[in-house]
């Protein structure tokens, strides 16, 4: 079950954290990955590791994105969106360049990537995409205002790209992650938190009721069955992996 057999899997964000533990388990359930990323050495590692395919392509900027597409051609099965970046402040920290970028990359990125998909789904009357929501889109917390911001949108733009091709053999789904222990979240506690990084990524662990962040496998693995034959029957969902975050705080 969950074979990707004969697809090619578009995958943004590919060169670390969710998306290259999305790229690498598609690839090991038969699926053609081409892996994107803006970080042009990480995803020719990536695409190495794999025995794929790898572009450097900034989601933000339209050119680079058009450019991409028109490299990798068709036919495109699968697009999953996992290229984004987190911002921590409040309304009255963040700044409107603060606001700018978020939106550039997590909104402007995931709309440009999907309308340069959606034509060659659209062509042969099939496709799935998965866009990477979070919890933020839904829950309130704690300086995460621009983030959140943009993770709203994704969830927004998700149901209605469901609905508008829905007639046209195309699923679209979200999926909305608690925290995960990504590079990222690594980078971020040791340049915040230096010399109490320990303590922090613990701190960050019981923020679920679970006790501790998920992992960027456990989003991968969700993610393969919402892309898969066995998930034909879902469209226009936001599914929660969040370690009881929402139900059991």
């Amino acid at each position: 079950m969950f074979r990707l057999d004969g697809k090619r899997a578009v995958i943004t964000g590919a060169g670390s954290g969710i998306g290259l533990a999305t790229a690498e388990l598609f690839a090991a359930n038969g699926a053609q990955v081409v892996a994107v990323d803006l970080n042009a050495e990480a995803v020719a590692a990536t695409a190495s590791k794999l025995g794929g395919v790898g572009f450097s392509c900034d989601v933000s900027d339209e050119a680079s994105v058009a450019e991409c597409f028109a490299q990798i051609g068709g036919p495109i099965d699968v697009l999953v969106n996992c290229a984004g970046i987190a911002h921590v402040g409040n309304l009255r920290s963040t700044t409107p360049e603060d606001l700018d970028r978020l939106y550039a990359v997590n909104v402007r990125g995931t709309y440009l990537c999907m309308k340069a998909a959606i034509e060659p789904m659209v062509a042969v009357g099939s496709g799935v995409i998965l866009n990477l929501a979070s919890i933020a889109a839904t829950a309130g917390l704690t300086d995460r205002f621009a983030y959140s911001m943009t993770k709203g949108a994704v969830l927004a733009m998700t149901l209605s790209v469901a609905k508008d091709y829905l007639a046209a053999g195309v699923r679209c789904n979200c999926v909305s992650p608690a925290r995960v222990h990504t590079p990222f979240v690594d980078g971020f506690v040791a340049k915040n938190y230096p010399g109490r990084e320990a303590e922090k990524l613990a701190e960050l662990g019981k923020s679920q009721p679970i006790g501790r962040m998920g992992k960027p496998s456990e989003i991968a693995a969700l993610a393969l069955y919402l892309c898969s034959d066995e998930a034909s029957f879902i469209t226009g969902c936001d599914y929660p992996i969040d370690g009881g975050f929402f139900n059991l705080r």
